[in-house]
């Protein structure tokens, strides 16, 4: 018998001797046997909305889309040939446009609902059931779907700037449906699925590090090696036509980042608060990093190099953004400025292949960094709980937990990006003839150029 029923009984028998106690002692009684049962009541109580928690993921949702269009977008134009920016731009765009319908249809739901360890089922198909009223802790499930959204946006998104310059865009719009569908959403329900493999093996992913991050990273670099280098690389320069472009869409990037990190704590407390605050601080040491490591190497310090520096920083961060504090924000961001530096310019340069934009220096490699660190640097009181939560706290084995996640997300995203690139070079073929790849994608598939 529960604490509550044996208050009740002595509330009664209280009741029935009243006549000894008088009428304050029967008060008294009834007073306890109505309010004591209260606490548990109000504990079990659903979740209610909450309007401060939804006006900041509502914010958040549209922040994360300014990183795609036009953040990533003008990121991506000002580093391409000029004959190519119509095109690169085009990508980022028909993206948005397509991913949001695929999520609505079956994404969404094949990643957050129900299923088993390793995908979701159909029970949101179409958002079926999704009304006014539903509710996705203290805020509408629709904005946590639509903040959701933004992150499939920009995943496959990020892998179009490794295959920039070559890629058919039928070729292009068939891989992107099929990779939203196969590739991000199991992983992103493996990740952060409540009944995900990796989620219940209890990985430390706040923002997407392995999700968004090594996901387009590794398919990034997959797909530069079976499309094949771009004609005339290493022969002839391929110059970045306008870093100014650049330069405001990495800012858009850092700026919408706040709402990719920050917002995904779900709520508008101090989690969110630590998770901005860690963001900028490692997206500026990794700014600095990679520009004094370039300018010690190279004599210079280049516009291109602080910008791609401070995206490094942003990446390797993401992961680990719910669960570190400002030292050790500032520790992965010197170390991702670093690692990224390196990975995107020498072993680039060693191994030969086509990366065009870098996604896999620093975006694959950058995730894993941050992944791994995560499991470094996460503590206790950042997080919360009682529990040592990374090895700083004395919990090594959540590095190998990190590293288990990381090597599913290469293995999987590897292996079946590959897979889906055979399947559409069969179907549509996937690279431009060398005519329109010599006279530019812009005039070439889309029949327009920039003046």
């Amino acid at each position: 018998m529960g604490f509550a029923n044996k208050t009740r009984l002595g509330a009664l028998a209280a009741g029935q001797s009243a006549s000894r106690w008088g009428r304050g002692s029967v008060l008294a009684a009834l007073a306890a046997a109505l309010m004591l049962p209260a606490a548990p009541a109000l504990a079990q109580s659903a979740p209610k909305l909450d309007s401060g928690d939804t006006a900041w993921m509502l914010t958040s949702t549209a922040l994360v889309l300014m990183m795609t269009i036009p953040g990533l977008a003008l990121f991506y134009g000002g580093m391409v040939r000029k004959m190519n920016v119509l095109a690169i731009v085009m990508q980022s765009f028909a993206i948005t446009c397509l991913v949001t319908v695929l999520w609505m249809i079956c994404g969404y739901s094949l990643a957050f609902v129900g299923g088993n360890a390793f995908i979701g089922d159909f029970s949101r198909f179409f958002l079926k059931g999704m009304d006014v009223g539903a509710l996705s802790g203290t805020i509408p499930e629709s904005v946590f779907m639509c903040f959701q959204m933004t992150f499939a946006i920009i995943t496959p998104a990020l892998i179009t700037g490794a295959f920039a310059d070559r890629m058919k865009f039928s070729a292009m719009m068939l891989f992107m449906t099929l990779w939203s569908i196969v590739i991000y959403s199991p992983i992103a329900h493996m990740v952060w699925g409540s009944t995900g493999w990796m989620f219940n093996k209890g990985i430390l992913d706040f923002a997407g590090g392995t999700v968004v991050h090594i996901n387009a990273g590794i398919a990034g670099f997959v797909s530069c090696l079976y499309l094949g280098k771009r004609t005339g690389y290493g022969k002839v320069a391929f110059t970045p036509h306008n870093l100014i472009l650049s330069v405001i869409g990495a800012s858009l990037l850092w700026v919408g980042w706040f709402g990719f990190n920050a917002g995904s704590a779900l709520t508008s407390g101090g989690t969110a608060g630590m998770a901005m605050t860690v963001t900028q601080i490692a997206t500026a040491a990794a700014g600095l990093a990679w520009m004094f490591v370039e300018w010690a190497l190279k004599k210079h310090p280049s516009v291109l190099g602080i910008i791609s520096g401070a995206v490094a920083g942003l990446v390797a961060i993401t992961p680990a953004s719910g669960f570190v504090d400002p030292t050790g924000a500032l520790i992965i961001g010197i170390a991702a400025g670093v690692i990224c530096f390196f990975a995107s310019t020498t072993v680039k340069n060693i191994f030969g292949y086509d990366d065009a934009l870098d996604v896999f220096g620093v975006h694959c490699v950058g995730g894993i960094a941050g992944a791994i660190l995560t499991g470094v640097f996460a503590t206790k009181a950042v997080k919360g709980g009682d529990a040592a939560v990374g090895l700083i706290d004395g919990n090594a084995g959540q590095v190998l937990i990190q590293v288990e996640g990381v090597l599913l997300t290469l293995i999987y995203s590897g292996v079946g990006t590959w897979i889906i690139l055979k399947v559409v070079d069969l179907i549509v073929g996937l690279r431009v003839s060398e005519e329109i790849e010599r006279d530019g994608l812009d005039l070439g598939l889309h029949g327009e150029s920039v003046q």
